[in-house]
């Protein structure tokens, strides 16, 4: 199962060298990191100090200017933000999503695990897309936790899920379609939605987070995503042809 830790607008270096670190311990080695405030984190000397040699992963890490770009393959979204947001998705403890997430006869293909900056944690945009909003169970009055720390912990939860270095049994995938073809998909239907009047644009009312929330437990493939798009398309046409 494709594994892919993300990073949105890191502000710390240090923190990307532990988060390295964090995920070269557990086996995994897919690190992306969103607008991160140095444009050079990666080769900044106290990343590389604090990755204490898991140098590897930063040569294999990206970065990029958009979270669409770190989400390419990626059919299942988990953000880690403590306060569960309006219209959102819903909020479990690790473990115990992730001990049903891999017990499902098809499991997703390619899982993301996104985190957001240190001072603001993650925007409410990027939690709506999720399937699932992580939450690390904490002290109660003192749910703060270092940067670094929130991604070793989620890594070692879900090494420990997937049976820890043991192999895991081969499973037959469903080809769900990746994450922006969702997105690609639900921007189409806003469209389609305005033209036909259904999406009043002036007062939205949350319809789009909520589509996207049923669009994730759906897990449409590829090809349905093509049909989805199809209609929206015909649905846009019609409008048009209406009002002429």
């Amino acid at each position: 199962m494709k594994t892919r830790f993300v990073l949105i607008n890191t502000s710390h270096a240090g923190n990307v060298g532990g988060a390295a670190r964090a995920l070269k311990v557990m086996g995994f080695d897919e690190l992306v990191l969103v607008a991160p405030r140095w444009s050079n984190v990666l080769r900044k000397e106290e990343t590389i100090q604090r990755a204490s040699g898991a140098t590897d992963v930063l040569a294999r890490a990206r970065v990029v200017d958009t979270l669409d770009e770190a989400l390419d393959g990626i059919t299942h979204l988990c953000a880690t933000a403590m306060t569960p947001r309006d219209f959102g998705p819903p909020t479990q403890a690790p473990r115990q999503h992730f001990e049903a997430l891999v017990a499902q006869p098809e499991p997703p293909a390619g899982v993301a695990f996104l985190f957001g900056s240190e001072r603001f944690g993650m925007a409410n945009e990027d939690v709506y897309r999720c399937h699932v909003a992580l939450s690390i169970p904490t002290a109660p009055g003192f749910g703060s936790l270092n940067l670094a720390a929130a991604v070793q912990l989620i890594a070692y939860e879900w090494r420990q899920a997937l049976g820890g270095f043991e192999v895991p049994p081969g499973a037959t995938q469903r080809p769900a379609a990746d994450v922006p073809a969702v997105a690609g998909m639900l921007s189409h239907w806003e469209q389609a939605l305005v033209a036909v009047g259904f999406l009043d644009p002036a007062a939205p009312k949350k319809l789009m987070p909520r589509l996207n929330q049923m669009f994730n437990r759906a897990a449409p493939t590829e090809e349905e995503i093509h049909i989805l798009r199809g209609v929206a398309k015909a649905m846009i046409q019609a409008a048009e042809k209406a009002k002429r």
